[in-house]
């Protein structure tokens, strides 16, 4: 099984167990607010990094073809665990976001609808830019409707449970995809005022007329909105005490295992201003320069000559985690809303993590040197 595995790439490798130890060491400081009713979640994540590991070899083992071939089944799964978790899930401040499974924890499907999604989009724009050299634009915008109702589905499913965080990535997701995938610039551009046109609209009537605003769209999007608003205005209770802590820390920080003040989601939300909180300046330096250059090795993976699903699958990965780091550190420090978007790698989460092992394994099955061949056939 260890030659079927080949190379794995040292340098991630490395950089991966780097995280999970400034993970661990950081989650142990957040406890300190945390009830003990949760249990110990140092012990809950280095198990989620044991299992992660063993689902590291097994993709290993099967390879990204296996992967592609069986997409549409793991996005048929998914889609319909989404729609029975908005039947039989149950609340978690306000939000039917997880399966409780007994004795193991929670399970969140939309974390993994990120990987279907890139999955199914890797295999649909390899499918069409190997048919067409040089489409017409009724058969571009043809593979576009297609594509986007793949992406609307899981989008509309998690919107209602809410989770606008996780919609957020998946349009990060298609978006980037897309764009690598060659299609025309009008088409972002046709998007790009869509989205304009919706965000005026809602935001218009949130500002002048909040009673028709809920009555159409809903208390829940409005509680979103005020969060977005309360981000904007600094009334936020949780950033005003995560620049707190963060800002107080100095060069050196508090010292570990002492966070000066209580936030909510210390140990998933706001994991950074935990850290940086003990750390201080130098520590944030070392963790964002860990980030970059974890993130620099991804993108260095597509200069290399590997087969075009693995390059679109490979720019969804950077897409979402580089999205991810960006929006969760600056949210922690005030310059971006609160989204619940959380810290790949660091923020505790089963389903997260498991996600992101997913999304590791995916990456050594590129990096590894037999992964140049060329498949001779469509998914």
């Amino acid at each position: 099984m260890y030659k079927k595995l080949g190379k794995i790439d040292s340098g991630i490798l490395l950089i991966v167990i780097f995280f999970a130890v400034i993970s661990l060491l950081t989650i142990n400081s957040a406890m300190t607010y945390i009830p003990a009713s949760n249990g110990n979640l140092v012990l809950k994540q280095g198990l989620w990094y044991l299992i992660g590991m063993f689902i590291v070899l097994i993709i290993m083992h099967f390879n990204n073809e296996y992967l592609y071939r069986n997409a549409y089944i793991f996005y048929g799964i998914l889609n319909a665990l989404l729609f029975l978790l908005l039947i039989f899930g149950e609340p978690v401040h306000g939000s039917k976001c997880w399966f409780q499974i007994p004795y193991i924890g929670s399970f969140q499907p939309s974390e993994f609808m990120k990987i279907a999604l890139m999955l199914v989009l890797s295999v649909m724009i390899n499918n069409f830019k190997t048919t067409y050299n040089d489409p017409d634009i009724r058969v571009e915008a043809k593979f576009i409707f297609k594509t986007f109702l793949i992406v609307l589905l899981p989008s509309i499913l998690t919107f209602l449970e809410p989770d606008t965080g996780s919609v957020i990535m998946y349009l990060v997701i298609y978006i980037s995809m897309m764009f690598v995938g060659g299609i025309r610039i009008r088409w972002f551009l046709i998007l790009l005022a869509i989205i304009l046109l919706i965000l005026g609209t809602v935001l218009i009537t949130y500002s002048f007329n909040s009673d028709l605003f809920m009555k159409i769209f809903g208390t829940k999007l409005f509680y979103r909105i005020e969060r977005v608003m309360s981000w904007q205005s600094g009334e936020s209770m949780q950033v005003k005490n995560a620049l707190a802590s963060i800002g107080s820390a100095g060069v050196f920080g508090h010292g570990y295992n002492n966070t000066p003040l209580y936030f909510p989601e210390s140990a998933t939300d706001f994991i950074f201003a935990v850290y940086a909180s003990n750390f201080g300046l130098i520590g944030s330096i070392i963790l964002i320069g860990l980030i970059i250059i974890f993130d620099l090795k991804l993108i260095k993976l597509i200069d290399k000559k590997i087969i075009m699903p693995d390059k679109y699958v490979l720019v969804g990965i950077i897409s979402c985690l580089v999205f991810q780091q960006v929006e969760n550190i600056g949210m922690t420090i005030g310059l971006l809303p609160v989204t619940g978007i959380t810290l790949p790698f660091i923020s505790y989460g089963g389903s997260s993590l498991l996600s992101y092992m997913v999304m590791l394994g995916i990456i050594f099955n590129i990096s590894r040197e037999n992964s140049s061949h060329k498949y001779k056939y469509k998914f």
